[in-house]
């Protein structure tokens, strides 16, 4: 594929405009469509795109992604609200879709879709780093710090955060960290596959997250700051150009990375 044509859902938004920007500016990528809400999601609005940038907000984004693969586009989501049962909608749609494409005569490539819970590439080094380094601390938590304009908590990176550090101490024999708390458990955040993680919502912030891995006499902390919605935009480009190549569903930049 010499160029690839994208269209950008939420366009109008905060993430959205800055997504249309990066994609005219970057070579390889053509903006085709700009999309917001009360559009209409299908062939003829999505102008031949090869990918589409979903950027909207958690109630419609599962909508948006079933209506571009209709489409016939690989689609790249930047929308958090995503759940287990959310993901495996859409991992059975891509099926479907993806076991007609191989039995007809077009031998096109399967179609893709990759949920990023954050575009940004110190954010997915925090939570890669966390993740290996949660096999050897007794204790794990995580913080998660964001604009109060945000619609969901806690936010998709500290969730996503927060399931990577779980299976890694559950590969590894770890018992759950250790917390004699009796009363106040609303004081004690979120419970994310074992693992507490904290939401803050102040005006002035972007986006933030702390990992805190304690051991007997020491402490490891991981922290993560995006001051400006421009720090995302690599990590978009990077999945729009990794999408054409990866049929079926992906979960976390991290895994079009080179981060073995």
């Amino acid at each position: 594929m010499t160029e690839i044509k994208v269209a950008v859902l939420g366009a109008a938004g905060r993430m959205g405009t800055q997504t249309c920007a990066a994609v005219e500016a970057a070579g390889g990528l053509s903006l085709v469509a700009r999309l917001d809400k009360d559009d209409v999601i299908d062939a003829g609005s999505l102008a031949g795109a090869d990918v589409v940038v979903d950027f909207t907000i958690p109630a419609t984004t599962e909508a948006n992604v079933h209506a571009a693969l209709d489409a016939g586009a690989h689609v790249v989501v930047g929308t958090t609200g995503w759940d287990d049962a959310s993901r495996g909608r859409v991992a059975e749609h891509l099926e479907r879709l993806n076991a007609a494409r191989a039995g007809g005569s077009d031998q096109t490539p399967g179609l893709g879709v990759l949920i990023a819970p954050n575009f940004g590439l110190s954010a997915v080094l925090a939570m890669t780093f966390a993740a290996k380094a949660a096999r050897y601390f007794e204790s794990a938590e995580v913080i998660e710090l964001h604009h109060p304009d945000k619609v969901d908590a806690p936010s998709g990176t500290a969730r996503h955060t927060a399931a990577a550090i779980s299976a890694a101490r559950a590969e590894a024999g770890l018992a759950p960290s250790p917390d004699a708390t009796e009363t106040g458990w609303e004081a004690r955040g979120a419970d994310v596959d074992g693992v507490r993680v904290h939401a803050v919502r102040l005006r002035g912030l972007v986006a933030h997250e702390e990992i805190l891995l304690g051991n007997p006499g020491e402490q490891l902390v991981i922290r993560q700051d995006s001051f400006d919605r421009s720090s995302f935009m690599p990590g978009v480009l990077v999945a729009v150009r990794a999408v054409v190549s990866r049929p079926g569903l992906t979960v976390g930049l991290e895994h079009v990375l080179d981060l073995a």
